[in-house]
């Protein structure tokens, strides 16, 4: 009884093709196996940290939108790491805090603060998102490299190495099938390879890319959604004519407890 005996075609004409390519053809191949280790190093590295900051966020905003104070969080000392929602709130609350110790402003015994501090509250939510982004596209630049950059790099290896079998065929005065095939062959190896270079990263690129647009978009809704919730928590909405009453009333208070306490002992006893 003969056992089935199974060929690898693929390996065997690529093997073949390699002995037959040229030195510049194999230079070629090792340019392309080194942008393909960048481009599978990325797409590792992009599909976990993209997992994890898609779990994260989810996390984040169970949290978050659990609870109506915007500091909630923030005073509990909860983490999210990986979130760069997270990231976002954690920046907006810290500058709360800091405007609500350091600016505040007393209304009914309710610590608000101005409609100057709630700008600069959301200039630095506008900037950590954008800082969020820039880390969630970074190194994407490798991708979009090896999926335009392959295919053209291996068809370089290739045009090169068709030259040189044609110029060997002319200065060899034989134009046979026998005599071309092999030079050919290995010109065409290049090619193949940038392909197996350029496919993968096309796929990881275009995912990636979705997804990095999706988490980006939330960033801008739950931005808009936590500067609201902080402005209708801690903005002065009081009108004009409110707030000077409310300043006047204050002076005369001050002014009342300045003058018992400059009183002399005496007249007081």
């Amino acid at each position: 009884m003969h056992l089935l005996h199974v060929t690898p075609v693929l390996a065997n004409a690529l093997s073949f093709a390699f002995e037959k390519a040229t030195d510049e053809g194999k230079m070629t191949i090792g340019t392309l196996v080194c942008v393909s280790l960048f481009s599978w190093t990325v797409i590792i590295s992009k599909i976990l940290q993209l997992f994890k900051a898609r779990r994260a966020t989810k996390k984040f905003f169970a949290a978050q939108r659990a609870t109506r104070d915007p500091l909630d969080l923030y005073k509990r000392e909860l983490e999210f790491p990986g979130s760069p929602a997270y990231e976002v709130y954690f920046a907006g609350a810290e500058e709360l805090t800091y405007h609500l110790k350091n600016n505040p402003i007393r209304v009914k015994d309710v610590t608000k603060i101005s409609s100057e501090s709630i700008d600069t509250i959301k200039v630095v939510l506008e900037r950590t998102v954008s800082t969020q982004a820039l880390a969630l596209e970074k190194g994407m630049i490798v991708l979009s490299t090896a999926v335009a950059g392959g295919p053209f790099i291996g068809l370089l290896g290739t045009v090169w190495g068709v030259m040189e079998t044609f110029s060997g065929v002319a200065r060899a005065h034989t134009a046979s099938l026998t005599a071309m095939a092999p030079g050919v062959a290995g010109a065409l190896i290049s090619t193949v390879v940038g392909l197996f270079v350029a496919i993968p990263a096309m796929f990881a690129y275009n995912f990636m890319v979705t997804s990095i647009r999706a988490l980006t978009q939330e960033l801008d809704n739950f931005t808009s959604e936590y500067a609201t919730q902080i402005s209708h928590t801690f903005a002065d909405n009081r009108a004009l004519a409110d707030e000077i009453a409310d300043s006047i009333r204050l002076l005369q208070q001050d002014s009342k407890r300045t003058a018992i306490e400059s009183r002399p002992v005496e007249a007081l006893a």
